[in-house]
């Protein structure tokens, strides 16, 4: 039973630092991106590039694809996102466009060339990316069986929330976000710089997405719509759990991935994933605003 519980574990821890980023972009610009699984996809394509082109491993991978993923979602921003903010029906679709640009671009056969350079790790065939030495097998605790790969994610996922609760409640940037989340019109009353403060959360959400797609990588196949069916259950940690709110997306989402887990070994995993459906409809019906959300005034 406790193994069943580190596999929820690990898998709720996945699907939190999928969610991070968009609790803060749609709690704070309200936009419904479609295109954040592609994000994780991109993340994962670059940690395998940089095994590929640099002979590197997964650590190395992890700064990396939180840049490339970053910038990539400032782009996004600037060029799609920042012309149709208030249009929520725009916004999932312009972004529901954009993921299916990118998940083409790297479908493209045979990889892509630019400039006459090939690029390795592109293309429609599956990818993988080798787990460091020391975090194959496991190890036990209290005579408990632990996989040690699950465990670094467990441990990779607090840190990274825990910076994230750091950058959103203990600094002048997270304070702005905050504000915009409560109130953008008023926050923009007093000074702050919406267009620029929604461009770096964003990039920030985007390379938290990223991060995902490294962590993915280690235990799943990397291929060109691996994140479509992580972005649809995080968005449903993201509304289940309150918009904006950071401690009901770790709730949210560490319940469902134990809910998953649980049932998945009692049954399978297209039984445990209706319960889970089944359960955030029955949450939403009952508080439509979420598990935890903001009190008006």
């Amino acid at each position: 039973m406790m193994d069943v519980l580190l596999i929820g574990l690990s898998v709720g821890s996945i699907l939190l630092l999928a969610s991070l980023g968009l609790v803060i972009i749609y709690g704070a610009m309200g936009v419904v991106n479609m295109a954040h699984g592609e994000m994780v996809m991109v993340g994962a394509y670059a940690a395998v590039m940089t095994q590929i082109w640099l002979g590197w491993g997964l650590y190395a991978a992890i700064p990396i694809a939180f840049v490339v993923t970053a910038l990539l979602g400032l782009l996004i921003e600037r060029c799609v996102v920042r012309r149709l903010y208030g249009r929520l029906g725009d916004t999932l679709l312009a972004t529901w466009g954009v993921a299916i640009l990118v998940q083409q671009a790297v479908r493209l056969e045979g990889g892509l060339s630019f400039f006459g350079i090939h690029i390795q790790g592109l293309g429609p065939g599956l990818q993988n990316m080798p787990v460091p030495a020391e975090l194959q097998g496991a190890f036990l605790i209290g005579g408990v069986s632990i996989n040690a790969y699950r465990a670094f994610i467990v441990a990779a996922t607090l840190v990274l929330t825990l910076a994230t609760w750091f950058l959103l409640y203990r600094t002048s940037m997270g304070m702005q976000v905050r504000a915009i989340i409560r109130n953008p019109r008023m926050a923009a009353a007093c000074g702050i710089d919406v267009q620029r403060v929604n461009a770096w959360t964003f990039a920030f959400g985007a390379g938290l997405a990223g991060i995902t797609g490294v962590l993915v990588a280690g235990f799943k196949t990397v291929s060109p719509d691996m994140g479509t069916a992580l972005v649809v259950d995080s968005f449903l940690v993201v509304v289940a759990g309150g918009v904006g709110s950071l401690l009901g997306a770790v709730v949210m989402a560490l319940g469902l991935g134990e809910i998953n887990g649980v049932v998945a070994a009692m049954a399978n995993d297209i039984v445990a994933r209706a319960v889970m459906f089944g359960l955030v409809i029955l949450l939403i019906i009952v508080r439509p605003q979420g598990l935890f959300s903001f009190k008006g005034r």
